[in-house]
């Protein structure tokens, strides 16, 4: 999620983990993780790729940001 947007997921996983004694949690933010398995040999190439499925359909730009880890 990007910086400013509400996320009541991270919101109540952070009061529960108040609740069950772990002090000192100032906040929370739940994501999602996607792993690609691209054939693309050249890493430039697939890192390109890997962006336009990001743009295009894995990540709603709007309120979500997302990074590209090589393996």
């Amino acid at each position: 999620m990007k910086p400013g947007v509400l996320d009541p997921q991270g919101e109540a996983i952070r009061h529960a983990l108040s609740a069950l004694g772990f002090e000192g949690v100032n906040g929370v933010r739940q994501g999602k993780v996607i792993e690609l398995d691209l054939t693309e040999g050249d890493t430039d190439k697939a890192n390109e790729q890997a962006r336009a499925m990001c743009d295009r359909l894995l990540a709603n730009t709007v309120i979500e940001s997302y990074r590209i880890e090589p393996a």
